[in-house]
């Protein structure tokens, strides 16, 4: 009898096991670059010159690893610090034009998390899941002055990223959020259907993996599981070289937001949303009502006729963090939705 019921166990775990291998092994990596239009005008964060930027820096994690960042810096004032969040594929120097802007009001933090741009480390790739919070809590505590007042800025995923940092065990670090164009979950209702060029999710092995997570087999977290399409353009261009063409499951999984992405909606500080009507990989007018319904502490902004990478360097954008940062020193609060009535 016991022969038969270990049997039978052995038979019922092989099945457990079997199914989310096959849904791994059937999957891959394929060629990407320039296959049809992607959707998403990536030219914009390559108008940028590297040679514009200041040089990175380097400030060394908990595991000793050198995390790529610059700074833009208020030199001798009382300012908040600002840390920005790049978007998925970038680096930090997508953001240089508006760091450069805002450095008369604060200390500007950008930095190329791990896994990403020129010195990467392992591109496309971490240690484990929630480094990226980690390494993020690592930074703020090496730069942050006695007292200083902490603000996160992240577009797409990295503003997705601000989300699971504000509802991680290092949200307390966090004073006030601005959310340029986040994503929030492949099925919130801000997910428009139209880009999936640019992004290839390979969903049974996101599965599978998924899966074997939770019976607490992680040993194929190092598989790919996302993949960017980058025109050849970029690619050959003079950041070629820095963009970060696929995430394994463990740094894709550290990127976004949780799948209970409400959950930490609720969790932000009070928080500011810029968006563009044109953006081509969310419906604008959908963030609002989603968000409102879990939180009030949000404000939001939709830009007419600017669109996903753009939104970066809007001139409403540079507004909306300036009215920010005079709501976190407590000057004031104020900034208006498209309809005039502030929210």
């Amino acid at each position: 009898m016991w022969t038969e019921l270990i049997l039978w166990g052995a038979l019922a775990a092989g099945i457990v096991l079997a199914i989310p291998l096959l849904l791994i092994a059937s999957q891959r990596m394929v060629p990407m670059a320039g296959a049809g239009d992607v959707g998403v005008d990536l030219t914009v964060p390559i108008a940028v010159s590297v040679k514009k930027a200041p040089p990175t820096g380097q400030v060394l994690m908990r595991d000793g690893f050198a995390l790529q960042c610059r700074r833009y810096a208020t030199s001798g004032r009382d300012v908040p610090l600002i840390v920005m969040v790049h978007s998925s594929a970038w680096h930090g120097v997508q953001f240089h034009d508006l760091a450069s802007s805002l450095s008369d009001v604060a200390d500007v933090l950008v930095p190329d998390l791990r896994g990403h741009g020129p010195a990467p480390g392992r591109r496309g790739d971490v240690t484990y899941i929630g480094q990226l919070e980690d390494d993020i809590a690592d930074l703020i505590a090496d730069q942050v002055r006695p007292g200083q007042r902490v603000m996160m800025v992240g577009h797409s995923v990295g503003g997705g990223f601000v989300l699971r940092m504000a509802g991680g065990e290092h949200g307390a670090l966090i004073d006030r959020v601005v959310l340029l164009a986040p994503f929030l979950n492949h099925f919130a209702a801000t997910m428009r259907r139209t880009t999936s060029a640019w992004v290839r999710l390979m969903v049974r092995r996101l599965v599978g993996l998924a899966l074997l997570n939770t019976l607490g087999i992680r040993a194929l977290n190092h598989l790919p599981v996302v993949q960017f399409n980058m025109p050849p353009e970029i690619l050959g261009g003079p950041q070629g070289d820095a963009v970060t063409t696929f995430y394994t499951y463990r740094l894709d999984r550290s990127y976004l937001p949780r799948n209970d992405f409400r959950r930490d909606i609720a969790a932000l500080p009070p928080f500011t949303v810029v968006v563009g009507t044109a953006d081509e990989a969310f419906y604008a007018e959908a963030y609002a009502p989603l968000m409102r319904a879990v939180t009030d502490r949000g404000l939001y902004h939709i830009v007419p006729g600017v669109g996903h990478m753009a939104i970066v360097d809007a001139p409403e954008t540079r507004a909306a963090i300036r009215a920010a940062l005079h709501a976190l020193e407590g000057r004031r609060d104020a900034i208006c939705s498209t309809e005039g009535v502030p929210t």
